[in-house]
């Protein structure tokens, strides 16, 4: 069974445990001594159930049972042991006789307040799961053991004038919830990441921390300045890491305008949005280059009042281009502008788009995208770049609402470069032709083998590549199997823009029609690809047995935290939520190993800025085809990701969930190195 499918029995289970005890009580409370017998019999059921969900589920990690065996087993076995003491003989001894005292027998609190002191005690453990989430500490247990105690003693006292030892248990519960209370809502000093270096010596950070989505209010960057005075090294600001002035040897610069402004887009089919804008467009112009030249680009804000900035996603730019409002540069406001800089090292697809209350301001348009294309190469066949996104309500490609409808020549070489700019993940099916997935988030795969009739899932920020030989039947590109997005038609006459004669027969690949079904058939049945078993193996420069400087763990849950100062039932990391995430804080040329954990119920796709990731292993399963550098990946609900990267881009960087609304609800935290400061204290609204 997976871990997910493992959550959502050991979920009902709970409920269920909770539901029978307490039911048992109220039943007896109404004199039902039977059916009080009977539900007491499934409490005790479902209770063992419960206790072998936690132990099966504990087999996929300590971060899955955390609280359920230090705070929720604890209070369910020993409430359940003094149910079965006090009120279990009571109660069968009663269901057996079945009269009238046996009926007035177990309304006695000492039977019916039990069964309900179990009932409160099972709750309690599931308010800690999903109120207050990962991790349990000795301030949350007290408080959970002082409130179910609570109900203990009022419920009896609701019940009788006479409760045994009123004043020593009420004394001993608020001494518990005093101390509780105490221990959850007073800080405690600094926190450090939940990471270490090699030789067991924390990741030190300090405490507090800067803007991430550019989502809430005046947030600060103590982390980021302190740590080079924390660590006793040389301090340089993040403003000094931009881009050069000049492109490297035989490149050239390619200029680029973009203005944000808000305007009323018309999409294909003639329907009008309101939307935020680069240069009046959703999406904003396509912005390209060549492998080798300085991409500068001029952002201009005309009338986006929370103001704007430019992230490059996926792109290894400069920390200072990064376009992280308050940390990396402050937010370019209404009237204002920003030149970005940076060379265009990195070949394949990407995408930009605003990091200022970037929840709101992506969805409402302010992307775009960014190819760059091998030095040396020209362009062949027909090449197109598909950004996804949802736009007033509908599923888009590019500006169209409508299939986009394109021609080919049989033999043409097409590629499909899908980019998802929504918060969720797409799921992609090509129908029409085989072909291969070549490149993963700008990477090309090794040795990419023929595939049809499969599902491709990409998640939010993602970017596949995919390429085939035009055959002599139409293809079909849909997205969640319900929006026809591209229609290629074979074209008469020779592949090619210069009209050239084909290489033959041999150039039109040969469609096998059980195999891959022509276009317009469905496709929600198909299997879903596994990335981490396609392609051919080859070295990378580490592994999952190579020596790591630094281990960081993230494990992502939900749960009540401070974001932003204000309360809320906050998207939490290791039990916090922006800005109380500690930084997590690296040397230049450290190896770090990054371990993402989710235990919530939804998935969340997670993007480190500035960095490419090597994928070691998924729910402890090695990566076995193709080696997977990625930037943005799709953290399901249950699973563990083990990722890698050199930290080799000296700066301070966003690290958090693209689900962007995850993020806004504090799923986000810093990466910073050793002596890299900001001298940004911006405001965001959001």
């Amino acid at each position: 069974m997976t871990t997910d499918r493992l959550m959502a029995l050991d979920l009902l289970v709970s409920v269920l445990t909770a539901a029978a005890w307490m039911s048992a009580g109220v039943a007896a409370a109404a004199r039902r001594p039977r059916t009080a017998a009977a539900l007491f019999a499934v409490a005790l059921v479902a209770s063992l159930a419960r206790v072998w969900s936690v132990l099966a589920l504990a087999g996929a990690g300590w971060w899955f049972v955390q609280e359920k065996i230090t705070v929720a087993l604890p209070l369910l076995v020993a409430a359940g042991a003094a149910a079965t003491a006090l009120a279990g003989p009571r109660l069968l001894r009663a269901a057996r006789r079945a009269d009238a005292a046996s009926r007035e027998a177990v309304k006695a609190p000492a039977v019916a307040v039990p069964l309900l002191g179990a009932g409160y005690a099972a709750t309690a453990g599931i308010v800690q799961t999903f109120l207050i989430g990962y991790p349990a500490d000795p301030g949350t247990a007290l408080l959970l053991l002082a409130v179910a105690a609570g109900a203990v003693l009022g419920t009896w006292r609701a019940m009788s004038t006479h409760v045994p030892g009123l004043r020593t248990a009420t004394a001993v519960t608020a001494v518990a919830a005093v101390l509780g209370g105490t221990l959850v809502f007073v800080p405690s000093g600094e926190t450090t990441a939940e990471g270490s270096a090699t030789g067991g010596t924390a990741a030190m950070a300090a405490t507090g921390s800067g803007s991430g989505s550019g989502s809430g209010s005046h947030d600060h960057h103590p982390a980021s300045e302190g740590s080079a005075s924390l660590m006793g090294a040389e301090t340089r600001p993040v403003t000094d890491l931009r881009g050069p002035a000049a492109p490297p040897p035989g490149g050239t610069v390619r200029r680029f305008e973009l203005t944000a402004r808000t305007a009323t887009v018309t999409l294909s089919s003639g329907r009008k949005v309101p939307a935020w804008t680069f240069n009046g467009q959703v999406p904003g112009p396509p912005l390209t280059a060549v492998q080798g030249d300085l991409v500068e680009v001029r952002l201009r804000n005309a009338d986006i009042t929370s103001g704007v900035t430019l992230h490059w996603h996926g792109y290894d730019v400069p920390s200072g281009e990064d376009g992280v409002p308050g940390l990396t540069q402050e937010a370019v406001p209404p009237g204002g502008e920003f030149v970005y800089r940076f060379v265009a090292a990195q070949v394949g697809t990407y995408w930009y788009h605003t990091h200022e209350v970037s929840d709101l301001g992506v969805r409402m348009g302010l992307y775009g995208t960014l190819v760059v294309t091998p030095k040396g190469t020209a362009a062949e066949g027909l090449d197109l770049t598909l950004p996804v996104h949802t736009l007033g309500g509908v599923t888009v490609t590019g500006d169209r609402d409508q299939p986009l409808v394109q021609q080919a020549a049989p033999g043409t070489p097409v590629r499909l470069r899908l980019i998802n700019t929504d918060n969720t993940p797409h799921r992609f099916t090509l129908a029409g032709t085989s072909y291969r997935l070549v490149a993963v988030d700008g990477t090309d795969l090794n040795g990419p083998g023929t595939l049809g009739r499969v599902g491709l899932r990409l998640a939010a920020g993602g970017r596949y590549d995919l390429a085939f030989t035009m055959p002599s039947d139409p293809v079909l590109l849909r997205v969640d199997d319900r929006t026809d997005s591209v229609r290629i038609t074979p074209e008469s006459g020779p592949p090619g823009d210069d009209g050239a004669a084909t290489a033959g027969a041999s150039a039109v690949p040969a469609v096998d029609s059980g195999a891959v079904p022509a276009a317009g058939g469905q496709t929600a049945g198909w299997p879903e690809l596994d990335l981490t078993r396609y392609g051919a193996p080859a070295p990378t420069p580490f592994t999952s047995r190579s020596r790591f400087d630094r281990n960081f763990t993230l494990v992502l849950d939900r749960g009540f935290a401070l974001v932003n100062g204000r309360p809320a039932y906050a998207h939490t990391v290791n039990g916090a939520a922006f800005p109380d995430i500690p930084t997590e804080v690296v040397r230049e040329g450290d190896l770090v190993r990054l371990t993402v954990v989710n235990r919530g119920r939804e998935t969340h796709p997670w993007h480190l800025h500035g960095h490419r990731v090597l994928v070691l292993s998924r729910d402890g399963r090695s990566v076995t085809g193709s080696p997977l550098w990625l930037d943005t990946f799709d953290v399901q609900p249950g699973q563990v990701w083990e990722v890698a990267f050199r930290a080799a881009n000296p700066g301070l960087w966003m690290n958090h969930c693209h689900n962007l609304s995850h993020a806004d609800l504090g799923m986000m935290l810093h990466l910073a190195y050793e002596g890299v400061t900001t001298p940004f204290h911006g405001a965001h609204s959001g």
